[in-house]
């Protein structure tokens, strides 16, 4: 008798496995090797069967930035605004830095997806929810900037190259130029206590921001704070 050889049937092509599988790629290869037809490889159905879940590159992307925000934790039921806001945003940037070409992509987006808007919606609703008025939510969320969804650009986005020894290599001529820089540049250098190597902890410094931020934010509350009031002690010529 003849035995019929059996075959595991294959994973049926879904729009979520599309993107679970492009946010995987993008991890591996990096997010300018990733395009449909490489995709379409590792999924192992031909290029034209994506369009069908996703109608292109744009579209991929903006479904991308949707799966790696909805990796954020929920708000913890219950809290005080600002330890609710300070575990939403550092699970954010835990989310982004598992995929370190996320941020990338959502600064290259025209506008904010869905998922970032009901993110941002509700990190929003915490500062409300905390007593915060309009107002002052306001120009809260402009002081925390991309810093809301755990990145920020660094004034330095690095160290000096070391030389010798770990020492930094700040050429003569550019530490007698710049002696407060050379000075932070050689600080940064030698702490040991860095957990990246020669130079910043940037979590701490993220993290140092954050916290001054928040604590900024909630003295401005209790002085039930307003731009108006700001504004008339200042005069009009601010700048936006």
């Amino acid at each position: 008798m003849t035995r019929q050889t059996e075959t595991a049937p294959r994973t049926p092509l879904s729009r979520d496995r599309v993107l679970r599988a492009a946010v995987a790629l993008a991890d591996g290869i990096g997010i300018e090797a990733l395009s449909m037809r490489r995709l379409a490889q590792e999924l192992g159905v031909v290029p034209m069967a994506l369009y069908k879940h996703v109608a292109n590159k744009e579209q991929l992307l903006d479904g991308m930035v949707e799966a790696v925000v909805g990796e954020i934790d929920p708000p913890a039921p219950g809290s005080h605004w600002q330890g609710a806001v300070r575990q939403r945003i550092l699970s954010a940037r835990a989310a982004l830095l598992g995929h370190p070409w996320a941020a990338q992509v959502i600064r290259s987006r025209t506008g904010p997806t869905p998922a970032v808007l009901a993110y941002v919606d509700s990190v929003i609703g915490m500062f409300r929810g905390g007593g915060f008025s309009v107002d002052l939510t306001h120009h809260v969320m402009h002081a925390l900037g991309s810093r809301v969804l755990g990145f920020t650009q660094e004034l330095f986005d690095a160290a000096p190259d070391s030389g010798p020894e770990g020492q930094p290599a700040v050429p003569p001529a550019a530490a007698a130029a710049y002696p407060h820089v050379t000075e932070l540049a050689m600080a940064a250098a030698h702490d040991g206590d860095s957990v990246v190597g020669g130079g910043c902890d940037d979590q701490f410094e993220f993290e140092f921001a954050l916290d001054l931020l928040l604590d900024g934010f909630e003295r401005l509350r209790q002085q039930g704070w307003t731009s108006s009031a700001r504004r008339s002690r200042t005069g009009s010529g601010l700048i936006a």
